[in-house]
């Protein structure tokens, strides 16, 4: 497939190492010459120093060959203006831009994007996307990550192995032993930074990040089998008043009105803003690192922290600071990749990524066969994959066993007809069934294979 790759930012290289990685062939766009430079030296991509919107510039990018043009530079107006010459001028296929700015996502606008006059296939916008995955990490509290796949049906959750983790110690083999009507199945581990897809006889350790796949109903059982018995925060506050913290603030206010939310903004025209928007939520100006500020929301009463301003060293810190304070939890997000090893051993509970959130987003796109769903984890290293069984699908009328998936591929669940189903060794897979699963990313190639229409459909 060929592809071509607007902005060399965090969120373009990822998405050109990525699609690199599965021998897809990429050219990538950006105007400022070291970032191209830096994304040739790194990955196997044809760069290009240009405006990513002049048509010249697409030309010589191949826009007349490409299959598909994601645009995500900083500026959204070159995104969509990308996308409209790819379109218009190129016939390109298949055409994603994200766009930061909530102004052009009202309802009242929606219709701008239709093929008649801003042709874009999908729309990818960081801050909701941010937002919507901290949302779902305050329901489930105690979890790091929260994946809703098959229609929510099953939910990939993360969570540490803390030192009172009752299953530590355990092979996964046991489980099912130990929690017989649990409908669970751990699939990763992230130990030292290093991701592991677990065998039957896989202990879990101290520390351990783990992801299991588990019926949504019983999220909050698999959670305490791990020795998470947090209680849903019902006193919330939320540091930062952009984009980010409103949307936060206004879906508590409409979907949880038991919860009593506070937000805190350095910025008066942003707090005021802020206030003029929200209904219920308490509004504070003044800086999240001042100790009194945070004692005047009442922090020590507070379970949970949501730090989502602009900067990452005042998320992490004011993060820290509150928790010294007396909060029980602490969501922060990071920007910066060379934060992450580093915050959760500060005592940073859960960290949000928004490249990784895009990132997963945009693949989900990408993928070929029968893909449905895709969710990147640790900066590429695993995904999640939720796919459907077609008839000619070669993995159809086999059980598991019989498949036998390459080291590295797990299969999480299986969802037929509205039925969550725990994948054992005699599981048959049918035609239509959703599968779930968890693979390293160099197999990428293998589970799409798995799923794509057999030829002899033809």
């Amino acid at each position: 497939m060929q592809v071509i790759v607007c902005g060399a930012g965090q969120v373009g290289f990822n998405i050109a190492r990525q699609l690199t990685s599965e021998a897809n062939d990429v050219t990538v766009i950006d105007m400022d010459a070291n970032r191209v430079r830096r994304v040739t030296e790194s990955i196997d991509v044809k760069g290009l120093v240009g405006f990513a919107a002049h048509p010249p510039v697409l030309q010589e990018a191949g826009a007349e060959d490409a299959d598909m043009l994601i645009a995500v530079t900083y500026a959204d107006e070159v995104n969509m203006i990308a996308c409209q010459v790819a379109h218009s001028l190129f016939n390109v296929p298949t055409k994603i831009a994200r766009v930061r700015h909530q102004s052009y996502l009202e309802p009242a606008w929606r219709n701008m994007f239709s093929r008649d006059h801003l042709p874009i296939d999908v729309i990818i916008s960081p801050e909701i996307e941010v937002a919507r995955a901290i949302i779902r990490r305050l329901e489930v509290p105690g979890a790091l990550d929260v994946i809703p796949m098959a229609d929510d049906s099953v939910r990939a959750i993360a969570v540490r192995c803390m030192p009172d983790c009752p299953v530590l110690d355990t092979p996964l083999q046991e489980l099912t032993e130990l929690f017989p009507d649990l409908k669970i199945f751990v699939v990763g581990i992230i130990r030292d930074d290093e991701l592991i897809v677990p065998t039957p006889k896989t202990e879990m350790r101290e520390g351990d990040e783990v992801y299991f796949v588990a019926d949504r109903d019983h999220v909050r059982r698999a959670i305490s089998a791990f020795g998470h018995e947090e209680a849903e925060a019902r006193r919330i506050i939320i540091i930062g008043g952009g984009n980010i913290g409103v949307y936060i603030a206004h879906e508590l206010e409409e979907s949880h009105p038991d919860i009593r939310c506070k937000l805190i903004e350095l910025n008066e025209p942003r707090a005021r803003a802020a206030a003029d928007q929200l209904s219920r939520t308490t509004v504070l100006l003044g800086d999240a690192l001042d100790r009194e500020i945070l004692e005047e929301a009442n922090v020590a009463q507070t379970e949970t922290v949501v730090a989502v301003s602009n900067d990452d060293e005042v998320n992490i810190l004011s993060s820290l600071l509150a928790k010294r304070l007396g909060a029980d939890w602490a969501i922060t997000l990071v920007n910066s990749n060379s934060y992450g090893p580093l915050v959760g051993q500060l005592g940073v509970d859960a960290v949000v990524n928004p490249r990784g959130s895009t990132v997963s987003t945009i693949l989900q796109h990408v993928r070929r066969g029968r893909i449905r769903g895709v969710y990147s984890v640790r900066e590429g290293a695993g995904e999640f994959i939720e796919a459907e069984a077609l008839e000619t699908s070669s993995i159809t009328g086999k059980s598991i066993r019989d498949i036998r998936l390459p080291k590295g591929i797990l299969i999480g669940s299986v969802i037929r007809k509205g039925e969550v189903i725990v994948p054992r060794g005699d599981t048959q897979i049918l035609a239509h069934d959703r599968v779930v699963l968890f693979t390293n990313a160099d197999l990428i190639k293998k589970v799409e294979k798995l799923f794509s229409v057999g030829l002899e459909f033809f």
